[in-house]
């Protein structure tokens, strides 16, 4: 044995040695990294460490240091492929650094050489709420996993570093984590005192978080050695043997001594403790080789004593001493007692067996070389393998395919998946890519573009217009190199490039969904946004009479003037004027006597107010449960037809032929007692008017009609030339909310009543329906004798086949179906904080195509061919819905309750499957209000989402029934079923899509889980898939 201390081997500061805490060799056995208290990762030489005796040694002994943490560092770990290097600290932040093979570089002003290796950081992985303890690699480096004192399990790709799985099953800080050498478990050690083994199959290199749903299963949960454990100890770094047969757990107790628990495999329980350290230990690490017990070249041997293999294990801890076992005897090989100062904190063994490393915290690293035979004779790494063999550690951990037409099956399902990944990247970097081109939504006054689809409805094309010439591939390659090259002065004078956000160059606008529904997308010539462009004041109604009835209204009030309406945003009373006019009492909102100033005129003109007074209510709100409020009389309300701006360069003649020119005006009187004017005009000349008894309160308009709504309850609708269409509609309130869609209007009132009318037909859908039920009325309600403050109103819309579209101010979406008479919730904050796919919506339309599977069929192959800006998948009304719950829920920071509720809910072994569980029910409840709505692009696309998940997690009787139902209508005659719709439908179509085409798309989907291939084989032989020659199209097969 030989001990080797050199001094220059340590973190030191100007003051003091630093605490090392971990220290890891590298594969190769030629680096030895270090981390510490000093916030530094020092990579070493360890051919220097080994011959630090020699005076004549001229190499260089530190290789590397980064200094990339905030904190200390308590962990770094070398991945067993040698290509990466990965340190965790109480930061918060995991930094995974590879070797550069540029040379390295100085900071600019420093006086040190130049590292000698370029270790330059890779990746920054985000994950933790408090300090990360431990790393810990699986074996063939395709996942890292990572544990802290936030009491979590982050499970990252080995390959892209994506975030693939969180476990939340631990009620206490994890200090330790190890793999299976046969990469079939890994191991967490936590102050719950329990270790728990995962059960994991390796992931792919396009592997994504929803594929791993099903993946890392706890297998069982170890208590018995550590349940009187102390809780003192930094670390519980545990250690799994290399012939994969025993755990070993630090800091485990045998009654009141302190000891080593060997935990054995598949029975997982410990019958085997390593006493002798008089303190709780903090590491224990097996040797990586298996070691004889005697010469295998000594022939005076049996062949029986050479074949015996052992095991040999390193244990350190609180009490400064370091053990070595092996599992031929039960007392310690060596002991080496007051190693150091304090506590030693971590051990690495180098490739060979032969060479331990101890890090402590008194800032030293102590190496220890074994002689020849001490710890026994090293074997071969084949004896590591055939040890191994036994639990399949060659094998991947899936099943096995059944026949030659599910291995078929499963190429051509995995065929596009690289492609896929390539589109998407494309996407995201803003690539041009004809064969998806996608329409663009303009913002105001942009140019015309072709109006996406809604509800699964391909949208027209229209001529094109010359007042609206397009712009040239040219200019916006132009403008787009403005934008990269777009130079800013900063205050101390230098120059910098102003970064650009890459995904939306050349757009000038965001690549995510605009917040609106498809129809409703803003542009030239597409379809409308139906509100007015006035704000409007929801205030205090106007009753007509002052506080104290028709004797105050003759009499007046001889009571001081109160400073009310504070939080109204009225002006305080003025001062009495010097000029000694006379003030003017008007009544406020209480039935105060308040003085008012003239208004001092500008240029002898009188500026018209913006609101005139507040609408007189229906006396039946006092008796309503539900009521609304009432926007102001406006002096002046404009609505062009088409919202949009005025060309300049265009004739008076080309002028008169857009359809943004023609406005609606509605003047109302400051005298109740005066008509009010509905005026429509064509570049200031009138096209038709008309005087109207009582204020209007709200308008909307399209092509086909004009609508005003008036103080008195009544609607009044034209034609677009002004003929009058209906008699005048009187509702029971004042509305509150005017909407038009094609031929259908919306007209909510005051007291939650909401009618709609389809003007071509002259006829409701449905009677009117109460907003009640959404406004949680049942809680609002409770007290008789007061108003009770509910949830707001925040939008009402009308989809293409008049669906009644409502959110509200606490992020729930909500659609009417009619055929049904009730209310149905789309989206809710319960699936923004519990589903894993939620905003998959938020990302650009090609980025969205992207996330469905499945092959197109030819109808839309020369659909797409034919109308290259067709926009083929709808950010309608589920999108919109679920952006708006974004918005108001998660934005405003409501989330955070329900976030802890979930999340100790999780933490209980009862709800492990609670965010799986949550998630496909979200999909399910997207499947179904794109089915009610009669969304075609959306049904489509979250089909083929569920169908992938379904696949992931191997539900085996969802997938049956999934199956079943798609060919429902292919199997049953028209006379089978009467009545049926949607799922149990006869039909040969399914929202709008052939029921084969999607059979086909979801078995392609599934074909590559092998234990759904029963399954799966027998749908495709039903559909004639030809399985050895079917082309498949790798761009149309998408990716996760």
């Amino acid at each position: 044995m030989r001990l080797i201390k050199p001094a220059w081997l340590s973190h030191s500061g100007e003051q003091k040695d630093f605490e090392v805490y971990s220290l890891d060799v590298s594969p190769d056995g030629t680096r030895l990294a270090t981390a510490g208290g000093d916030g530094h990762v020092r990579v070493w030489s360890t051919d220097a460490i080994y011959h630090s005796d020699h005076r004549n040694y001229t190499k260089p002994r530190q290789l590397c240091h980064m200094s990339h943490h905030l904190g200390t560092i308590h962990s770094v770990r070398f991945s067993p492929n040698g290509r990466y290097l990965a340190s965790g600290a109480d930061d918060k932040i995991i930094c995974v650094y590879h070797l550069d093979k540029s040379p390295a570089t100085t900071a600019f002003g420093s006086n040190e050489p130049p590292p000698v290796e370029n270790w330059k950081t890779y990746k920054r992985l985000i994950g933790h709420d408090n300090d990360v303890q431990d790393l810990a690699w699986s074996y063939d480096s395709s996942i890292l996993v990572s544990v802290g004192l936030d009491s979590k399990v982050v499970i990252w790709s080995g390959y892209t570093f994506e975030k693939l799985r969180v476990l939340s099953v631990h009620n206490s800080q994890v200090k330790g984590v190890t793999f299976d050498p046969a990469n079939k478990f890994f191991a967490t050690a936590s102050d719950d005192r329990t270790i728990k083994i995962f059960r994991f199959t390796p992931p792919g290199p396009n592997a994504t978080a929803t594929d791993m749903v099903n993946n890392f299963v706890l297998e069982t949960s170890i208590s018995s050695p550590f349940k009187s454990s102390p809780l003192t100890t930094y670390f519980r770094r545990c250690s799994w043997s290399p012939d994969g047969n025993h755990i070993a757990a630090a800091n485990a107790v045998n009654g009141p001594v302190n000891s080593v628990a060997i935990i054995e495999r598949t029975r997982w329980d410990s019958e085997i403790n390593l006493i002798g350290h008089e303190g709780p230990t903090e590491v224990c690490l097996f040797s990586p080789r298996l070691f004889h017990t005697v010469d295998p070249e000594d022939r005076s041997k049996s062949e029986a004593e050479k074949a015996a293999l052992v095991t040999v294990i390193a244990s350190a801890g609180q009490d400064n001493t370091l053990s070595i076992w092996n599992t031929n005897t039960s007392r310690p090989v060596t002991v080496l007692g007051d190693l150091a100062g304090k506590a030693i904190t971590d051990l690495a063994w180098s490739p060979d067996g032969q060479t331990l490393f101890a890090a402590s915290l008194d800032g030293s690293i102590v190496v220890t070389q074994f002689l020849r035979g001490e710890l026994g004779w090293v074997a071969r790494p084949e004896e590591n393998d055939r040890a191994l063999s036994k639990y399949g550690v060659s094998r991947k951990g899936m099943g096995i395919a059944e026949d030659v037409q599910g291995l078929a099956l499963e190429n051509h399902s995995k065929e596009g998946e690289s492609r896929a990944v390539e589109n998407r990247m494309g996407a995201l970097m803003g690539d041009d890519n004809s064969s998806s081109a996608e329409a663009i939504p303009t913002t105001n006054g942009g140019k015309s573009i072709p109006t996406p689809a809604t509800n699964g409805e391909a949208a027209p094309e229209k001529s094109a217009d010359p007042a609206e010439p397009t712009k040239p591939a040219s200019e916006t390659e132009t403008k787009v190199k403005e934008m990269k090259s777009r130079v800013t002065v900063g205050k101390d004078g230098k120059k910098r490039v102003a970064p650009m956000l890459v995904s939306s160059s050349g757009t000038g606008q965001s690549s995510l969904p605009q917040t609106q529904l498809v129809g409703a997308i803003t542009t030239s010539r597409g379809n409308r946004d139906d509100a007015p462009q006035t704000t409007l004041d929801l205030s205090r109604p106007f009753d007509g009479l002052p506080k104290g009835g028709i004797a105050t209204l003759l009499l007046g009030n001889k009571r001081k003037s109160v400073a009310t309406g504070e939080e109204e945003g009225d002006e305080p009373a003025t001062k009495r004027l010097q000029n000694g006019a006379a003030q003017i009492v008007t009544n406020g909102p209480d039935g105060t006597v308040e003085p008012a100033s003239l208004t001092p005129t500008q240029h002898g003109v009188v500026p018209t107010p913006e609101f005139l007074r507040p609408a007189i209510l229906s006396p039946m709100i006092s008796v309503a449960q539900t009521r609304l409020a009432v926007p102001k009389i406006r002096s002046h309300i404009l609505r062009p037809l088409e919202k949009g701006t005025l060309k300049e360069e265009s004739t008076s003649e080309e002028a008169s032929k857009v359809p943004e020119n023609l406005i609606l005006e509605a003047k109302n009187d400051p005298s109740p007692k005066d008509p009010s004017h509905v005026v429509v005009t064509k570049r200031g000349v009138i096209v038709w008017q008309e005087f109207l008894p009582r204020a209007v309160i709200l308008v909307a308009a399209n092509k086909n009609f004009w609508v005003v709504a008036c103080e008195d309850g009544s609607i009044h609708t034209w034609t677009p030339a002004g003929r009058r269409l209906l008699n005048p509609m009187i509702l029971e309130a004042q509305p509150v909310v005017l909407e038009c869609r094609d031929q259908w209007l919306l007209c909510i009132t005051s007291v939650g009543q909401a009618h709609v009318w389809d003007l071509k037909a002259q006829s409701s859908p449905h009677p009117p329906v109460s907003l009640a039920p959404i406004l949680d009325i049942a809680s609002t309600s409770l007290n008789q004798h007061s108003a009770t403050p509910g949830p707001g109103v925040t939008s009402a819309h009308l989809n293409s086949t008049g669906h009644i579209v409502v959110t509200l101010t606490n992020g729930d979406g909500f659609y009417y179906a009619r055929d049904m008479y009730t209310w149905q919730r789309l989206s809710e904050s319960w699936w923004a904080v519990g589903s894993q796919y939620w905003n998959s919506n938020d990302s650009s339309i090609s980025a969205l195509q992207s996330t469905a599977v499945g092959s197109k069929s030819k109808e839309d192959k020369d659909k797409d061919k034919g109308e290259e800006g067709a926009v083929s998948v709808s950010s309608g009304v589920i999108p919109h819905l679920e952006r708006h719950t974004t918005n108001e829920f998660l934005l405003k920071g409501r989330a955070y309750a329900l976030q802890r509720i979930i999340k100790n809910v999780i933490q209980r072994r009862d709800a492990e499957g609670l965010e799986s569980s949550v998630s496909v029910a979200h999909l399910e409840n997207r499947i179904a209000g794109a089915l009610q709505l009669g969304s075609k692009d959306e049904f489509k696309l979250y089909l083929y989402m569920y169908a992938k998940r379904l696949g992931a997690e191997g539900s085996k009787l969802k997938v049956e029934e999934l199956l079943s139902n798609l060919i429902g209508g292919l199997m049953k005659s028209k006379t089978d079923d009467k009545g049926g719709r949607g799922w149990y439908s006869t039909e040969k179509e399914i929202c709008g899509w052939n029921r084969e085409d999607l059979l086909k798309d979801v078995v392609m989907i599934l074909g590559k889980y092998r234990e759904l291939q029963r399954l799966t084989v027998q749908y495709a032989r039903y559909l004639d898939l030809d399985l050895e020659e079917a082309s498949v199209d790798a761009e149309s097969m998408d990716v996760e």
